[in-house]
């Protein structure tokens, strides 16, 4: 009887464990918008987040923001920015400036399963891009880009290195946002 409800205690854990992961991972990052002083180019907002939601604890991400035309460079010390804020249905072009092919892809590595729910056996070769995987190297000097029409935190890797990777955070257009 005593491991009967010890193992039942056990099961109770994992399941609740998984459940606050599970929510951790696809729960959007609260944004507000802050208004820059320094002049762009594009004229595009920089989103941080509020300083209640701010995690205290050191972190390698850096707080998404937007970049001029939504693009992360690939260099050989990894992504940069490695962490942006978009909109719904907009396009994030990967350049690799590095001296070696880059593979960006949705976590979990080696699967990149995140964003769509399918593994890379099942979505790659993909021949229409619906999956946030560019399902082959991009050789040093290309570009591989992605449109992105769900919202949420999604991570990614390069499938070549995965101790680089980063966080494209995805909302809606609100009313508190000049766009």
């Amino acid at each position: 009887m005593n491991k009967f409800i010890i193992a039942v205690v056990i099961v109770v854990f994992v399941v609740l464990g998984g459940y606050f992961l599970w929510m951790n991972i696809y729960q959007p990052t609260s944004l507000v918008y802050q208004p820059s002083n320094e002049q762009t180019d594009s004229q595009l907002p920089i989103l941080v987040q509020p300083e209640d939601k701010i995690n205290p604890q050191p972190s390698i991400e850096k707080v998404p923001t937007y970049v001029n035309g939504n693009i992360i460079t690939y260099t050989d010390a990894g992504y940069s920015p490695n962490t942006i804020g978009i909109l719904t249905g907009r396009i994030v072009t990967f350049k690799n400036q590095s001296s070696k092919p880059m593979w960006p892809a949705s976590a979990m590595h080696p699967s990149h399963r995140l964003y769509d729910g399918t593994s890379l056996d099942e979505h790659c070769p993909d021949t229409d891009n619906s999956a946030f995987d560019a399902c082959t190297g991009i050789l040093p000097g290309e570009s591989w880009s992605f449109k992105f029409d769900k919202t949420g935190n999604w991570k990614y890797h390069d499938h070549l290195n995965p101790s680089n990777y980063g966080t494209i955070v995805v909302t809606l257009p609100t009313k508190s946002l000049p766009w």
